[in-house]
């Protein structure tokens, strides 16, 4: 059968697909099921006579869907909130690779901006981080005590101010999304601008090895969350712009599901990255091998959790689906 009289063919069936996923409490279970096991044999099919095409990609996404509301319905009444965080949070973040990859090179971009401006101009730090930080910082360095500011306030105080400031700003990345893809955009590139900047101030009074130990020790997770947060923004946006096969307003919803779970699943990262901020980092006196080797564990969670984990939760998934069409069949 030719592509195009396949999609003919099936159109209308995936377009109720799409309706049933977005509204999954309204269906009978043997509705979802008969549906489920349609979408799953268009799938292999169009594994089998189109490999490379982008129909055979929209079906594994929309089988996937299907299989995401399925089985999360079965897990609610067993215990979905291990699954939020071992599946959904993975398998959502496998969706968002590429957008990931995108926050990720915006930030890196927007801190690169940060370290020539403050290098081609020195004042420029004032402009981004304020007089009042910079001519406190600067204080704390006549006085030998650079990192002083981590001591500001008590421990448990500073701890919940810091977390709470940090989700905030997670949701405030996330949110900017609804103004398309590049209010998330700008979020990422105003505070990788201040990274960058903030960065090249302590290196141009020659404390860049104390200045990275005290920021990444808690910056590792911060900033990593703010990326992974702009992947959602970016979600959001996207879900608005481009919305494909989809409808404009049910691809904004779908968008806005992805953002949302992925910004929550960046909050227990912000929890630990408040505490670390507020008890651990203010201990300069802490060997530099214990410090660097705690900014190493943080990278390969961040790398594993968000990266390598969706990989496998996805390829697990798909031989799932594969397995399930094939009992079907027989």
């Amino acid at each position: 059968m030719k592509e195009i009289n396949f999609i003919r063919n099936n159109i209308e069936k995936w377009q109720r697909a799409e309706n049933l996923v977005e509204n999954l409490k309204n269906e009978t279970p043997d509705d979802i099921a008969d549906i489920y096991m349609d979408i799953t044999a268009d799938l292999a099919f169009a594994y089998t006579h189109y490999p490379k095409s982008q129909i055979t990609l929209y079906l594994n996404n929309l089988a996937q869907a299907l299989h995401n509301s399925i089985y999360v319905n079965k897990v609610d009444r067993l215990s979905r909130f291990v699954t939020f965080w071992t599946k959904e949070v993975p398998l959502v973040m496998y969706d968002a690779r590429k957008l990931l990859l995108l926050s990720f090179l915006i930030f890196i971009f927007s801190v690169f901006v940060g370290v020539v401006s403050q290098l081609a101009d020195d004042s420029f730090c004032r402009l981004i981080l304020g007089d009042g930080y910079v001519d406190m910082t600067l204080e704390n360095i006549a006085e030998g005590t650079p990192m002083a500011v981590y001591n500001g306030e008590k421990e448990v105080a500073m701890t919940f101010g810091i977390t709470v400031n940090n989700i905030y700003v997670s949701f405030l990345v996330f949110a900017f999304g609804i103004f398309t893809s590049m209010g998330t955009a700008w979020q990422l590139f105003r505070n990788g601008v201040m990274m960058g900047c903030f960065m090249t101030f302590f290196y141009q009074y020659g404390l860049l090895w104390e200045a990275f130990l005290a920021v990444f020790l808690h910056g590792t997770l911060e900033l990593s969350a703010i990326i992974i947060a702009g992947a959602a923004g970016l979600s959001l946006g996207n879900g608005w712009l481009f919305p494909g096969t989809y409808k404009r307003l049910t691809s904004f919803r779908m968008g806005a599901k992805r953002g949302l779970k992925i910004v929550v699943g960046t909050v227990p990262v912000f929890i630990v990255a408040g505490f670390v901020e507020g008890v651990l980092t203010r201990h300069t006196e802490i060997p530099d091998a214990i410090r660097l080797l705690f900014i190493l564990l943080s990278l390969a969670f961040i790398v594993y959790y968000f990266i390598v984990l969706p990989i496998v939760r996805h390829r697990k998934q798909n031989k799932t689906i594969i397995y399930e069409n094939t009992e079907t069949k027989d």
